[in-house]
């Protein structure tokens, strides 16, 4: 697990349970033990399945947990996610964090496969954004891919993309060409995408030397039908802004290679699962 994956666990942990659980030391005795199961309430897909079982481990090294569903599997309301045993302190102790990992990563997959179901059977990829929780990104963009979508970009470092406040600032054709080769000069791993507002930008930008991609950003469908046929597959294209469940499966016919929705993080609900004690 990444460094920084078992610190957002250690942080979560310390938040809820701070110097101890005073309601499971007062009211549960010392020696009891149960067994627990994390049921679903609503059908969906799982992710976050290693997070809760992370959790669990941290409480108390000697519960027993068995993933039940793993990660990328899909359930049926009344599903059994995951079981636990061992003592009843920890199991109640862990419960709200691991279910808080959980019930949101597995709403993030379900409803990323919601979108990645709409596009079909276009052979276009959906794509997440950087618009996820501080400090979540790894785990949300993970919940993506467990949903079927694709990871974009993980952070600034890893893909450049000139956006409009970029050309706002330094927008003059010659300035970016000469920035472009210089990207490519001093970090030539790093893909490089320019977004286009407009056709008119899209034919500009067609004449730049070392783009990957485009960007095509809230354009129309019939826009977006131009900008393939203008772009006739020397770049990848991506269809952003605005683009809902009601009107994906329009931008996916229109021949882009990619669909970002911002939604996939920053509007997926949490999943209703609950932990039964026994």
């Amino acid at each position: 697990m990444e460094p920084s994956v078992t610190a957002l666990i250690h942080a979560a942990i310390l938040e809820d349970v701070g110097a101890g659980d005073v309601t499971s030391a007062y009211f549960i005795p010392e020696s009891s033990r149960s067994r627990a199961e994390i049921v679903a309430r609503e059908a969906g897909v799982v992710s976050g399945a290693d997070i809760a079982v992370a959790v669990f481990k941290e409480i108390d090294p000697a519960l027993e947990v068995e993933v039940c569903i793993p990660d990328g599997g899909v359930f049926e309301r009344g599903s059994i996610l995951m079981k636990a045993s061992g003592s009843t302190r920890s199991l109640l102790t862990a419960e709200r964090t691991a279910l808080n990992f959980l019930q949101r990563l597995c709403g993030v997959a379900t409803l990323t496969r919601t979108y990645v179901d709409a596009v079909k059977p276009h052979p276009v990829q959906v794509w997440d954004t950087r618009k996820t929780t501080p400090g979540w990104r790894l785990i949300e963009k993970a919940a993506v891919k467990h949903g079927g979508g694709t990871n974009h970009r993980m952070g600034l470092y890893d893909h450049a993309m000139v956006k409009d406040n970029h050309l706002a600032a330094n927008g003059d054709l010659a300035a970016l060409q000469a920035a472009i080769h210089r990207l490519r000069r001093e970090r030539p791993g790093v893909r490089v995408q320019l977004e286009a507002a407009t056709l008119g930008q899209v034919r500009d930008f067609l004449a730049l030397d070392g783009v990957d991609m485009l960007l095509l950003d809230n354009m129309t469908p019939e826009q977006h039908r131009e900008a393939v046929e203008l772009v006739s597959g020397r770049l990848w294209l991506e269809a952003s802004g605005g683009i809902t469940l009601e009107t994906i499966r329009d931008v996916a016919a229109t021949g882009v290679n990619a669909i970002s929705v911002g939604a996939l993080t920053h509007s997926a609900r949490a999943l209703d699962l609950a932990l039964d004690l026994y």
